[in-house]
């Protein structure tokens, strides 16, 4: 199945994706465990990476804790923090090739002011 972007000829429904697996630490805890503030980011820095979001929903932990999920046309993405620590574990799934899952982690690095990321890149799918 194909459609047409402007003159550009772009592919629909390709099996395939990247998938961004990271653990950030040395962060704020304060930002860690601001809910609105976590979805705000969240949103921002998939849009910049070139992601639709189509929903957005979080759930904050008593003591502490955040946990955002973010529903995107290409796929998924989510955050699961631990303030008591420093760090958190972000999850970003896009299909296709139009949206950059690496972008969109090194700017979530940027926005929570972080020195460490460890992250890797899983290569899903068919890479036509």
């Amino acid at each position: 199945m194909t459609g047409v972007l402007g003159s550009v000829q772009e592919t629909v429904g390709s099996f395939t994706g990247q998938h961004v697996l990271a653990e950030m630490e040395g962060i704020d805890a304060d930002l860690l465990n601001d809910e609105a503030l976590l979805r705000d980011i969240l949103t921002r820095v998939l849009d910049q990476a070139g992601a639709t979001v189509l929903d957005v929903t979080s759930k904050r932990f008593e003591p502490q804790g955040v946990t955002v999920l973010a529903l995107l046309s290409e796929s998924h993405a989510s955050l699961h923090t631990y303030p008591e620590i420093g760090s958190v574990f972000v999850d970003v799934f896009t299909c296709g090739h139009r949206a950059k899952p690496e972008l969109a982690v090194q700017l979530l690095a940027e926005e929570l002011r972080t020195g460490y990321v460890h992250a890797k890149t899983i290569r899903r799918g068919k890479d036509d």
